[in-house]
């Protein structure tokens, strides 16, 4: 898989962490606002002007009333901001907006029940301030999420990159494997020991950022070379691939084979003096599946192997494993989580109907019935995981 992007942010406007979406439309000059939950429309009240400064955090939300509520967000300071709509006693975030900048405005929309609420204005280069307290005395709130610090994030991101030097381990033995059979000249052994090998390095998706370069040099494709598949910088695990379903001699194998092998002992061999950044943990669970939709399920990852739905099913467990790690954090802030799992059961269950012994079913080789099932499968899945890259999103609480 290639290189997830680096530093994206799944939504720039939350509420309630993507637990319960609100979408504010203009209708005929109203303010209409959708439920993704239950597809109702409910009309909102008018949009409220609420300050954004250090010195004026929240001012301007003075007559609170119960349901879907829009607020204009405008930034009076000279700095860009974050702004958290919160309950000032637990610091549960019901809405979130990010960057804006001086002099800009920008709308959060939100359902409002009975509770206290605050807005929070944390200027990137100053100390966060808390508004005054407003309270709601009738109805029924969005869910809210406690914040996630990085200090948080540190035990899992701990956790799961002591996993990875395992699977490394791993990774190293098989390519091991696969090279000595290239190595003798057996390139049918070979086809069957590539597999096995590209899979387990699938697995571990979520460090990818923390491989750097290495991870071009293992599982780089010859996407943006001059020469493509035939460019000197086309190496590791794809390009082996294609020379063995394309006919290429045991002979010319022999070099990106020993390439390979050597790329991932090294990648090994550092990475215990390597750290992961605990803040991108979440997002990388997201962005896995993300682009097993984008790279996969496309075909464009595939050299002639036929493996796209074995690749995509290491994904799926790849996302299980990074999941695994952030459970704890998720239990108490994400009230889908058990959506989440069933939907991972569904994407898993689904993908191992096409694995047949050893052999995988071709992408190319699925009607358009199942393409479209294993997209719209992949799909929901991914818009769930968004919700658990904003949950982990690390926040400014001072």
């Amino acid at each position: 898989m290639p290189l997830p992007r680096l530093g994206t942010r799944p939504l720039p406007v939350r509420t309630a962490g993507v637990l319960l979406l609100v979408l504010a439309l203009a209708v005929g000059g109203s303010l209409l606002a959708l439920s993704l939950r239950g597809g109702r429309l409910t009309r909102a009240a008018r949009p409220v002007t609420v300050e954004v400064s250090p010195s004026h955090c929240g001012r301007g939300w003075t007559r609170p009333a119960p349901g879907v509520q829009t607020f204009d967000l405008h930034n009076a300071s000279g700095g860009a901001a974050e702004v958290y709509l919160e309950d000032p006693g637990s610091q549960a975030v019901y809405g979130e907006v990010e960057g804006i900048g001086p002099g800009t405005t920008r709308q959060l929309t939100v359902q409002l029940g009975e509770g206290t609420y605050a807005f929070k204005c944390v200027p990137d280069d100053a100390d966060a301030v808390t508004g005054p307290s407003v309270r709601v005395t009738s109805g029924r709130r969005g869910p809210g999420a406690a914040p996630v610090t990085e200090h948080d994030l540190i035990p899992p991101a701990l956790a799961y990159q002591k996993w990875v030097g395992g699977g490394l381990d791993e990774v190293v033995r098989l390519t091991a494997k696969l090279g000595r059979s290239i190595d003798r000249g057996d390139l049918a052994d070979a086809r069957s020991a590539w597999l096995p090998a590209h899979l387990e390095y699938e697995r571990l998706g979520a460090a990818y950022d923390a491989f750097g370069d290495a991870d071009g040099r293992i599982d780089g494709t010859d996407a943006g070379l001059s020469d493509g598949v035939r460019d000197q910088g086309f190496t590791g695990f794809h390009r082996v691939e294609y020379g063995l379903w394309h006919g290429q001699s045991a002979s010319r194998l022999r070099a990106p084979a020993a390439a390979l092998v050597k790329a991932v002992t090294g990648l090994r061999d550092g990475w215990s003096q390597t750290r992961m950044d605990p803040a991108q943990l979440g997002l990388r669970a997201h962005e896995i599946l993300e682009n097993t939709v984008q790279f996969e399920l496309t075909g464009r990852t595939d050299y002639g192997s036929g493996s796209n739905l074995a690749t995509a099913r290491a994904n799926v467990d790849g996302t299980r494993e990074v999941l695994s790690r952030l459970r704890p954090l998720l239990m108490t802030r994400y009230a889908d989580l058990p959506g989440l799992d069933r939907d991972l059961d569904r994407a898993q269950h689904l993908l191992d109907g096409y694995r047949h012994g050893g052999r995988w079913t071709a992408l190319t080789a699925l009607p358009r019935a199942g393409r479209e099932r294993v997209d719209s499968v992949f799909g929901d899945l991914v818009e769930r995981l968004a919700s658990v890259a904003t949950v982990c999103d690390p926040r400014r609480t001072a």
